[in-house]
């Protein structure tokens, strides 16, 4: 019988102490530290050190936890804050502005107001042409459901519509968006009804077959932006 196993933030200091006595900041961060850890949850854990080259990441089991652990200088961690901004999927500054402080230079404070501060303002917001470019795409995905007779084929252009069609509500909202788990959770910090429905429309279709919840939702989202787009669409003419 396995023996109870350290609290997360005792994993992650020992776990610091043995592998990054350099460090100048270590912050856990992930489900653990929002109270929504389930039995396979790892330690998100992002280490600041000035005598690292170049980011990496790598997994980790130690002291009976699963641990990715983020590996950051200065410089490289506001590049990739840089990024997960550019695709609106921001996981670092959430970690950083959600983390507990397992290690301290006292410069800590400053990663994460400028991490909660990004998480603030949101993505940058679409111009119209890519609003046209992610409608269209949106549509040709809509007609592949409508038009698909093959159930296993359906189900995975329903995935790719689901996806498609987050984004879509997301970004013409200036939120940002998930993966995986995160759309749900993402949709739900924009707006929990339509989350919910968004949720009952796929789940619908999934259970019974019927797509038409799916496509007066799509319908629905696409209605203030002109609707479906094909006629008339070009690209790099």
């Amino acid at each position: 019988m396995r023996t109870e196993r350290l609290l997360p933030e005792e994993a992650a200091k020992l776990f610091t102490d043995e592998n990054f006595l350099t460090s100048s900041i270590v912050l856990l961060g992930g489900s653990v530290v929002r109270g929504e850890a389930t039995e396979t949850s790892d330690l998100d854990i992002v280490v600041v050190d000035d005598r690292v080259d170049q980011a990496y990441r790598e997994s980790i089991i130690a002291h009976d936890w699963p641990i990715e652990v983020f590996v950051h200088n200065r410089e490289t961690i506001y590049q990739f804050f840089e990024k997960d901004c550019e695709r609106a999927r921001p996981s670092l500054p959430r970690m950083v502005a959600e983390g507990k402080v397992i290690k301290d230079d006292g410069s800590s404070k400053l990663l994460k107001e400028h991490a909660l501060r990004l998480l603030l303002d949101g993505p940058p917001e679409w111009n119209e042409s890519t609003i046209g470019l992610k409608r269209y795409f949106l549509t040709d995905l809509l007609d592949d459901f409508i038009g698909s007779v093959l159930h296993a084929e359906s189900l995975f252009i329903a995935g790719a519509l689901a996806t498609a069609l987050h984004e879509f509500v997301l970004r013409t909202n200036r939120m940002w968006i998930g993966s995986s788990k995160w759309i749900v959770r993402a949709l739900n910090d924009f707006d929990q009804n339509f989350a919910d429905e968004f949720v009952n429309c796929f789940d619908c279709y999934y259970r019974t077959g019927d797509k038409e919840p799916v496509i007066k939702l799509v319908d629905l989202v696409l209605q203030p932006y002109g609707g479906r787009l094909f006629h008339g669409f070009s690209l790099g003419k």
